[in-house]
């Protein structure tokens, strides 16, 4: 799934995200939904999310 409905996401769920500041070279980063912090139902660019690590970017992959 590519993260960008937010029915697919929930909290306790491992996915891959990008963070801001790599956004240019689409570097992924892998951790655990703490937050959700998209309201809306759907984003074309992805859920943006907060990992139990802290980092907030948004979903491109769930796994």
């Amino acid at each position: 799934m590519n993260g960008q409905n937010r029915s697919d996401i929930s909290t306790g769920i491992q996915v891959n995200i990008v963070l801001k500041q790599d956004q240019r070279t689409g570097k992924l980063t892998n951790g655990i939904v703490k937050d959700i912090l998209t309201k809306s139902s759907f984003h074309p660019h992805g859920i943006k999310v907060r990992l139990q690590d802290g980092s907030v970017g948004r979903v491109k992959e769930i796994l």
